[in-house]
């Protein structure tokens, strides 16, 4: 076998391979030799076949799998011996011309192919025990508690009949029945009634609910209004319409009394309790946001001590994952580079250091992960099945057959919990500091830090 270089360019390179026709005729004759004992043929005893006969039959089929072998364990001997961590799949090319691929399946001619490949490069890891990392921890405050129970009691409130001739205000539930014509024409999903409509709470059609400020029961209006145009429905999308509309109810909110007799709606025993889970949830949340922080801060951290080329291809490919995306969400809502105050070259290059980022984030945790032997084990992936099932009541089975039938759904459950496993690693020897703050800070939108784009 000889191997020559052609082409080294930071991670890319290219080799030239020539495997001599007699290894292959010798691999093949093997095959044959093995074949021999497994086939069938009329006039021949079992066993009995000769090799030159077997070769006239199954020689071009048996020299085609000899071949495609080959080129597998020789590139696994070529990438073993040279270090090389493929980013990846290698591109392989063959002689495509007829007469040349005739003689190469006949065992007539040398096999000689290129295959060019894009390589990891080597990660030297930094020392993490250097690492400082802030975490920021909110207690739960009693007015969080009074806020997360008042909201409670909104969701929860009730209305009741304002009564004859009352008109409708902010705030107030009307009932509707409405007929919706788009340039005089009725549209499917366009009619409804008995349809409730809380003024102010921004659930309808915008425009629609403020046109009902001053309505009362009996009385019709003719509400214009236009679809947004990013609406779920493609024909609908963008669209001046015209709603025949008549009020049938008028009612307002009524107070609620957050007491003891309210906790008891909500299937707990008394006020205390309610608070005492009220607390519970918004310490659960906190701690989410807490750990979110913490995670953006060492994978910037982790950024800024780990400067390396990235694979182009690997960093081609999570670019175009996210433009598309991007693109399409624009698309959808109808938008341009110009509303955004940049331009399509700006943003593409802003997305393009973002797709490199991750990548580089990517190797470093797949190296700290297998340096470390960390690794995530079936039970763990069964239990984050499992959650996932919960989150659809009644369609748990559905649920847990497809992840059980699909080896790339499974993959994307495993990937979070072995990176936030590599995290937890990195976190017990960097020196983590809490920092307290309000709970307006923890959740401060930070621009800065959302544009750093963390792999979550």
């Amino acid at each position: 076998m000889q191997v020559t270089e052609t082409l080294s360019e930071g991670l890319k390179h290219e080799f030239k391979i020539s495997v001599p026709a007699s290894d292959l005729d010798a691999k093949a004759d093997a095959k044959l030799v093995d074949l021999k004992d497994k086939v069938r043929l009329n006039g021949f005893r079992p066993g009995k076949v000769p090799v030159g006969h077997l070769k006239k039959v199954y020689g071009r089929s048996v020299m085609a799998e000899t071949i495609d072998q080959t080129i597998r364990d020789t590139n696994t001997q070529l990438f073993s011996e040279r270090g090389f961590r493929l980013a990846t799949e290698p591109k392989i090319t063959m002689p495509t011309e007829q007469a040349e691929v005739e003689e190469l399946l006949s065992g007539k001619t040398d096999l000689t192919y290129t295959v060019a490949i894009e390589v990891v490069p080597s990660i030297a890891l930094a020392d993490f025990k250097t690492f400082q990392v802030e975490k920021p921890v909110a207690e739960v405050t009693d007015s969080d508690v009074d806020e997360a129970i008042k909201r409670i009691a909104d969701s929860n409130r009730t209305y009741a009949d304002k009564g004859e001739g009352a008109k409708a205000a902010s705030g107030d539930r009307v009932t509707v029945a409405f007929k919706g014509t788009i340039n005089g024409e009725a549209f499917e999903g366009g009619t409804g009634e008995g349809i409730q409509v809380v003024i102010g709470s921004n659930t309808f059609i915008p425009g629609f609910e403020e046109q009902l400020t001053g309505i009362g029961a009996g009385e019709t209006r003719t509400l214009k209004v236009s679809f947004p145009k990013n609406y779920m429905n493609d024909k609908l999308a963008g669209q001046p319409a015209e709603f025949e509309t008549t009020a049938t109810l008028i009612e307002a909110p009524q107070d609620i009394a957050i007491d003891d007799e309210f906790a008891k709606t909500l299937g707990l025993e008394s006020l205390d309790k309610l608070k005492e889970a009220a607390r519970e949830r918004l310490a659960a949340e906190f701690a989410t946001a807490t750990r979110q922080r913490v995670k953006r801060a060492l994978l910037d951290r982790l950024d800024e001590a780990h400067r390396f080329e990235a694979p182009p291809s690997l960093v081609d490919e999570e670019f175009n994952l996210m433009w598309n995306s991007v693109k399409a969400e624009m698309d959808s809502a109808g938008k341009t580079f110009a509303d955004e105050n940049t331009t399509e070259d700006a943003a593409k290059e802003e997305y393009r250091k973002i797709a490199d980022r991750r990548v580089r984030l990517g190797l470093v945790l797949s190296e700290i992960g297998e340096k470390n032997k960390i690794t995530v084990t079936d039970d763990e992936v069964g239990r984050a099945v499992i959650e996932r099932a919960r989150q659809m009541p009644g369609r748990e089975k559905e649920v847990w057959d497809y992840y059980r039938n699909n080896a790339q759904a499974l993959a994307q459950l495993r990937a979070p919990i072995y990176e936030d496993k590599v995290v937890d690693f990195i976190l017990e020897l960097a020196n983590v500091t809490e920092k307290k703050v309000s709970r307006e800070d923890l959740y401060k939108d930070d621009e800065a830090e959302k544009t750093a784009a963390s792999r979550d």
